[in-house]
């Protein structure tokens, strides 16, 4: 289907050293600019984000200092960008919570006043979110194909609850070893298969402030345990240690663990971080 444009539409991603739209700075810029007649112009820039790139993203996102120390910075290629993009509506995934904001920062840190008010701002992620619910309600039409008014209360514990058991049942003989051809949609109904596949981040702590990264020797190759998997450790995924092993910073500088104990984080990220901590004494001691 060709797009109904009045205006050009730039369909754009970003990738960054991080997730502050303060601290943080754009690493690769890429985009499609659709005109009205359906004519198609690329372009893709990598930049200097003038700070280090931490180890995380370099795994994340393929693109290390190295890639990036002869590139121009975003001021440089700002009034480039501008003139490109004046004039157009914008288009990405989860782009207004996100990818809008943090390219209006770098724009004004680079002295241009880009106006995005101006422009129309098409987010494929929130479309994506309403048109296919993902609650209770739509999964149960789903997989037990009824509506659930016909069956339940609404707004109730005890009744979503029973729904919930319907509707995981419901999961585990659709996605059931042969019940479909697509090898990928499929769920063996083993507890242990569940729980991993349920995970959807790399989080120790339930906010995120410590996570799961890779350990790797000292050349950056990822070091494997005995079955031949990554080994992994503990990594702040914040501050001024961000990226680094909770262990070594808790070592280097041990009154990390007193301002987080006393600062306003969650219990669990405490209870997280003393844990390791206890465990590393008993390792050292």
């Amino acid at each position: 289907m060709k797009l109904n444009l009045q205006k050009p539409l730039v369909i754009f991603d970003l990738e960054t050293t991080g997730l502050d739209l303060v601290k943080d700075r754009v690493i690769q810029i890429s985009y499609i600019k659709v005109y009205p007649d359906g004519r198609e112009e690329r372009g893709d820039h990598l930049i200097n984000p003038e700070k280090p790139i931490e180890p995380i993203i370099t795994q994340l996102t393929g693109i290390s200092d190295d890639d990036v120390k002869d590139k121009p910075t975003f001021k440089q290629l700002a009034k480039e960008l501008s003139e490109k993009f004046t004039g157009s509506d914008f288009a990405g995934f989860n782009s207004n919570n996100f990818d809008i904001p943090l390219l209006a920062e770098e724009f004004l840190r680079a002295g241009v006043d880009f106006d995005f008010s101006k422009c129309r701002m098409i987010d494929a992620c929130t479309i994506f979110r309403k048109m296919e619910r993902r609650n209770l309600a739509a999964a149960y039409k789903f997989y037990c194909g009824r509506k659930m008014e016909e069956d339940f209360e609404a707004h109730r514990a005890d009744q979503d609850t029973e729904a919930t058991y319907r509707v995981l049942m419901g999961q585990l003989d659709k996605y059931a070893p042969g019940a479909n051809e697509d090898p990928e949609k499929v769920l063996e109904n083993d507890m242990d298969q569940l729980n991993e596949f349920s995970k959807q981040n790399k989080n120790v702590d339930f906010a995120g402030r410590i996570i799961w990264a890779e350990q790797k020797d000292a050349k950056g190759n990822p070091l494997l345990d005995a079955d031949g998997k990554p080994k992994m450790i503990e990594v702040f995924n914040f501050g001024k240690h961000k990226g680094l092993p909770v262990a070594d910073v808790l070592h280097i500088d041990p009154g990390y663990y007193s301002w987080i104990l006393s600062g306003d984080f969650t219990y669990n990220t405490k209870q997280v971080l003393t844990r390791i901590r206890l465990r590393e004494a008993k390792l050292n001691g």
